[in-house]
């Protein structure tokens, strides 16, 4: 049996961490899947990873113990194997992806299914500065960057507004995630 696969992504501020912890309390026993990242940064805030050193990642993607990997802003980003015994056992798999590197997924995972949570602008500002893991140039910048993605015909996207109250948009990712169960 095949699981599904939901792809969060969406700029940064605009609460797809939140929106993770939302549903992940909601549906505890359900046979459904949180995917952490290995990032090459410290763990802090809300986000569900496991921090890794440079060396410590090199040496995972050169043994392919990554599903899927990228690089952004000065750091690298992978999400485990573990997903596809996960998807193969029938799971609903949910991970927090990256707009640009979409394309990658859809490669290796063609039913993909793509959440994109998206914020106010003013929302975005305020979020990055109030994390205080950037310098105020940083905040400007991944403000400024505007990551266009496009899917092939027949991907299933849904977009979330996330300016709002949690429990709005928690309450919509989570008809997401239990859609089809």
């Amino acid at each position: 049996m095949q699981g599904r696969l939901i792809y969060v992504m969406g700029p940064s501020g605009a609460g797809k961490d939140s929106l993770l912890h939302f549903a992940r309390d909601r549906v505890a026993g359900a046979p459904v899947m949180f995917a952490h990242r290995y990032i090459t940064r410290t763990v802090g805030s809300n986000e569900n990873h496991i921090a890794l050193t440079l060396e410590e990642f090199e040496a995972r993607s050169a043994l392919g113990l990554f599903a899927l990997e990228w690089s952004s802003h000065s750091m690298r980003y992978g999400i485990g194997i573990e997903i596809d015994e996960w998807l193969a056992r029938g799971c609903t798999v949910v991970i927090n992806g990256s707009r640009q590197h979409l394309e990658r997924a859809l490669e290796r995972y063609p039913l993909i299914e793509v959440v994109h949570v998206e914020a106010a602008p003013h929302i975005l500002a305020a979020r990055l500065g109030a994390r205080a893991r950037e310098t105020a140039e940083q905040v400007a910048a991944r403000l400024a960057r505007h990551a266009p993605f496009s899917l092939p015909d027949g991907t299933r996207l849904t977009r979330i507004d996330n300016s709002g109250a949690l429990e709005v948009a928690g309450d919509a990712f989570l008809r997401v995630v239990r859609r089809g169960k």
